[in-house]
């Protein structure tokens, strides 16, 4: 068996190609060949990138960004000759120059769609992208996505549900430096750590977290990690609200260190409040680490599903600074609260979200087609 997953970009930075590439190399650490075919970001050159006898990624280089589309004409060339060595083509969505690459591929074999999330923002390209997407739903034997919740209530999807199922995305465990951690726990020493990570952009709901800090005493600190173009606003609003003392930006995390802030923090909170926040990788890197979740209640979002209410955290109302805080003291101020839900966020994700289920559930749904 031959898989092809086609999507976002190379490098990997963000949480779709993430998935792909974590597919690849998992299913390849299985003996099954499985190979990445995707545009580039960061004038990257592109190239064949060998990863080992059953991997490789085929990055083609970007031609034009439209509507945070990357454009790579060559994707179309390379994918007509190469499609028919594949078995199933597994592709990623949304990522309009994948499936238009598909589409003229020629290809007659099995495909799998993997339905990440719904085109939420981008009016004018979903008006564009419209026909080629409803082609691509018509044209997959299968439609996946990462949890029930999503795909049963997107309306994109409510015609086909006879063919959708979904696959849980799944994570290496954090392996946080002990040193590095007792560093991190110095810096704010005698406080409860609130960490919160990802783009400061609108829909991951930042002021409100922030807003959340009026409502605590400084022996909270909440520290958000992540760079974006609402950086200054932020900024500001924390000097505005006069909680310099309880929040923090702390900009940009490397791999290495947001394991290391994992390990050191107390709670992890996902103050989200848009549905284009669809799964949350960071909540089960955090839950990895055993530690527990506060999430937000987003309608027709899975994030919720990830998160189970009173098992692995709590969940609260979207936009509700107060709410947050009122979770936040839950948790910290009761340590029979905290010990029953760092138990229970640990044992969700070996449950359902380590990277070997999620490989094992690939390969369910890949058998059928064998």
């Amino acid at each position: 068996m031959k898989i092809l997953q086609i999507g976002k970009f190379y490098p990997i930075r963000g949480g779709v190609e993430k998935v792909m590439y974590d597919m690849m190399l998992g299913l390849a650490a299985r003996n099954v060949h499985c190979d990445m075919l995707c545009a580039t970001t960061e004038d990257h050159p592109g190239g064949v990138l060998t990863i080992n006898q059953y991997a490789k990624v085929i990055a083609i280089p970007t031609q034009i960004k439209f509507a945070a589309t990357m454009i790579a004409p060559k994707m179309i060339v390379i994918l007509r000759r190469i499609a028919k060595d594949y078995d199933i083509i597994h592709i990623h969505h949304p990522d309009p120059m994948a499936s238009l690459a598909l589409f003229l591929s020629g290809y007659k074999g099995k495909v799998i769609l993997q339905w990440h999330s719904d085109i939420l923002k981008q009016k004018m390209l979903l008006k564009l992208y419209g026909p080629l997407q409803e082609w691509l739903i018509k044209r997959a034997n299968l439609i996946t996505g990462t949890t029930p919740v999503y795909v049963e209530q997107s309306p994109f999807l409510s015609k086909v549900q006879h063919k959708v199922d979904y696959i849980p995305i799944g994570v290496d465990p954090m392996h946080p430096d002990a040193a590095n951690v007792r560093l991190i726990r110095q810096k704010y020493q005698g406080k409860k750590l609130i960490l919160s990570v990802g783009r400061l952009v609108e829909y991951k709901g930042y002021k409100h977290l922030i807003e959340a800090a009026r409502h605590l005493d400084t022996k909270h600190q909440i520290v958000i990690g992540g760079k974006g173009p609402l950086k200054e606003e932020l900024q500001e609003l924390i000097i505005q609200l006069g909680v310099q003392d309880r929040v923090e930006l702390i900009g940009f995390v490397s791999d290495e260190e947001l394991a290391d802030y994992y390990g050191a923090c107390d709670i992890f909170c996902l103050s989200s409040i848009l549905k284009t926040e669809a799964f949350a990788i960071v909540q089960i890197e955090a839950m990895s680490c055993a530690k527990p979740i506060i999430s937000t209640d987003i309608p027709g979002s899975g994030v919720s599903w990830v998160n189970a209410d009173g098992e692995s955290g709590l969940i609260v109302e979207i936009e509700n600074p107060s709410a947050l805080a009122d979770a936040i003291r839950h948790i910290t101020e009761n340590d029979e609260n905290y010990a029953k839900l760092s138990a229970g966020s640990q044992h969700r994700y070996q449950q359902l979200f380590t990277r070997n289920r999620m490989i094992n559930k690939c390969l369910q749904l890949y058998d059928r087609f064998s």
